[in-house]
């Protein structure tokens, strides 16, 4: 799913403008961007959470030639799936009690 797919099924699910499901998702996305550029993490239950994992400088090697190369530090973005999704993804091996709860847990969002 792109991000203009994502705001069509706002649009749709909400009963609102193209517009303003744009908007909508525009400022959840700048939430979380602003929460991840302060070293924070975001939460999103049911669904998984987002942290930012520190790495340390290291030498690594060219794959074209050869050559060992300097990389610096750097803090890259990390996703964990929730429980929820998990078991979303893995319908088939759950019992019908645990898809229902997960199924009433998304539709309550």
């Amino acid at each position: 799913m792109t991000k203009s797919e994502l705001v069509e099924a706002v649009a749709e699910k909400r009963d609102i403008s193209k517009n303003q499901a744009e908007s909508a998702v525009n400022c959840v996305f700048d939430a979380m961007f602003a929460a991840l550029e302060r070293a924070e993490g975001v939460e999103l239950r049911g669904f998984g959470s987002f942290t930012i994992r520190k790495y340390k400088p290291y030498k690594g090697r060219n794959p074209k030639n050869g050559k060992a190369v300097s990389v610096s530090q750097k803090q890259l973005p990390f996703f964990k799936a929730g429980k929820a999704l998990k078991a979303l993804l893995n319908d088939g091996q759950r019992d019908n009690s645990e898809r229902e709860r997960v199924r009433r847990q998304r539709d309550r969002s």
